[in-house]
């Protein structure tokens, strides 16, 4: 008897050791709270503002002003010495816009594997030409067709004169059909070719000014 109630105490005693260290232990380390879940629609943030977020312009110093370029001030016609050319307007026209703007494209291109300064590239306004037909009986005149041509200009500067016939040989050999190819000095007729005429803001400024 006395044996059995020895082991029974020495366990009890046992048991009363293990919890005590559990319980320690749970005092030492910090509870876990699992986060409340809430509803989707709800937001947290309603009572703070969300103006702003995202922007970071304001960090920066702040940069002066830049001047804005005058876009149709005409850029200086360069003159021709003894072994180049000055400005040069390679003009390609024709009816078909793909074949011209290909076209053009390949002359800017060749001028870049040639080592040719191009100094701008550009389209002018698109001309419209009315075919008028007239009746076998009668006087009056009807539209057959409508033909619009298409233009582009690469403008050159500075062409060296002896690499000029090599350069036009090689234009007119890739030159498709239906395409006419000219080359001229940049004038200034040709600068103000490129916009449109409107002679109605014209007349309109010029009743202000008087």
């Amino acid at each position: 008897m006395n044996t059995v109630f020895r082991k029974l105490q020495v366990s009890v005693t046992q048991q009363a050791f293990v919890l005590n260290q559990a319980l320690t232990s749970c005092r030492a380390t910090p509870s876990i709270q699992h986060p409340v879940w809430t509803a989707v629609n709800e937001r947290q943030y309603k009572t703070m503002p969300t103006h702003g977020i995202g922007r970071w312009r304001h960090l920066l110093p702040r940069e002066a002003p830049k001047k804005k370029k005058d876009r149709h001030q005409m850029k200086e016609i360069l003159a021709e010495t003894d072994t180049a050319y000055g400005t040069l307007n390679v003009k390609v026209s024709g009816y078909d816009m793909t074949l011209v703007e290909h076209y053009s494209q390949y002359i800017h291109n060749l001028c870049n594997r040639l080592g040719i300064k191009v100094a701008e590239s550009y389209a002018l306004p698109t001309k419209t030409t009315e075919v008028m037909l007239m009746q076998e009986q009668g006087t009056k005149m009807f539209v057959d067709a409508v033909l619009k041509t298409h233009s582009r200009v690469v403008q050159l500067s500075s062409l060296n004169a002896t690499a000029c016939p090599v350069f036009i040989d090689v234009l007119l050999k890739n030159q498709p059909e239906g395409v006419q190819l000219s080359v001229q000095e940049h004038t200034e007729a040709d600068f103000h070719a490129r916009f449109k005429g409107r002679p109605e803001l014209e007349g309109l400024m010029a009743q202000m000014g008087n």
